[in-house]
């Protein structure tokens, strides 16, 4: 389970990887998740988004909310961090 402190931390870190990735590796990135997103989709289904947009701005996330945020947070460092390190070569 993750805590606010630790959504924070990843949140901090996700904010330094973005300040040193390059307008390409950033689109890099958002490539990888909407594919990410679409193999997610085709397998199961589609997402409710109104309720993932709703809950971005939530001031205090329920545990449920912050384990959601967190586990996004570490998706999205881990395909930014793996672009940015040259993990992941582009495909194009």
């Amino acid at each position: 389970m993750s805590s606010l402190s630790e959504l924070s931390q990843l949140y901090d870190l996700t904010d330094r990887l973005i300040e040193k990735a390059s307008k390409d590796e950033i689109a890099e990135t958002a490539r990888l998740l909407a594919v990410n997103l679409s193999h997610y989709q085709m397998k199961y289904g589609e997402l409710p988004l109104d309720e993932t947009m709703a809950m971005i701005d939530v001031e205090k996330p329920s545990p449920e909310q912050t384990e959601m945020l967190a586990n996004g947070m570490k998706n999205l460092i881990g395909l930014l961090g793996n672009v940015v390190m040259g993990l992941d070569e582009p495909r194009h």
